[in-house]
């Protein structure tokens, strides 16, 4: 059933770790695998991001396997600075490489998510995969900038003609829906597992084109750990992951 691998760059994150294009080519259709690679910070690794997208592709009959380089903190232009994760792309075998940094909602990280990105995506289509961008959130005290964060990430997105998981706007949604839901953890920031949950929707709903209604809310992680969302919450995040994804193609 594949596996999640995490790579660790730095110590600090508070747990143990452990030239045709792509782009001219179909994904896989659903029930059909993906090999993915994660390159991000904690808010891909907090609550196990790349295990949750896995259990809920095992639970739809999907196989994905995935692998995750991660620095606490890290932008891309960090990523790009260590080589690990050049090095991890040039393993191959992967179908797509997902890409994530912070908010990135100032001019000038905007300008360096675009710039980095597309560096990235020439080592990514190098090895026949196509890159992807997670979008991810502001903070909750800055609910302003979800429009600057939902730009930067889809002008990457295009910049590089990738995927783009609209893990943000979800959020959004999700907010707009219910303003209760508990989304970030308690630094604000972070995100809390239903936010997690939703982010992992979103990917899961992109990768595979399929709607998120009707997947499990409680889900065992190849690790052991346990996730569990209210069904109540669970309906209103999948309508959120819902409607985040439908924007992509209006």
């Amino acid at each position: 059933m594949g596996r999640v691998l995490f790579l660790c760059l730095l110590a600090g994150l508070g747990h143990p770790c452990g030239t045709e294009t792509v782009a001219s080519r179909p994904l896989p259709p659903p029930g059909q695998g993906h090999r993915l690679l994660f390159i991000g910070n904690s808010l891909t690794y907090e609550n196990d991001l790349p295990s949750i997208v896995k259990a809920l592709a095992d639970a739809a009959g999907a196989e994905m396997e995935a692998e995750a380089v991660i620095g606490p903190g890290f932008a891309l232009e960090d990523h790009w600075t260590n080589g690990s994760a050049q090095a991890a792309i040039r393993r191959g075998g992967w179908s797509v490489v997902v890409l994530q940094q912070g908010p990135s909602s100032l001019p000038e990280s905007r300008a360096n998510l675009i710039d980095f990105a597309g560096r990235f995506a020439g080592e990514i289509r190098g090895v026949r995969a196509r890159p992807a961008l997670y979008m991810v959130w502001p903070e909750a005290s800055r609910p302003s900038a979800f429009d600057a964060v939902s730009e930067s990430y889809a002008l990457a997105a295009k910049a590089v003609d990738g995927l783009l998981f609209p893990a943000g706007e979800a959020w959004r949604a999700a907010r707009r829906l219910d303003p209760g839901a508990p989304l970030y953890a308690r630094d604000g920031f972070h995100p809390a597992p239903a936010g997690s949950y939703l982010a992992a929707l979103t990917v899961f709903c992109v990768l595979f084109n399929r709607g998120p209604t009707g997947l499990p809310s409680r889900l065992t992680l190849q690790t052991g750990a346990r996730l569990a969302v209210p069904d109540a919450l669970a309906a209103t995040l999948q309508r959120a992951a819902a409607e985040a994804v439908e924007q992509l193609t209006r």
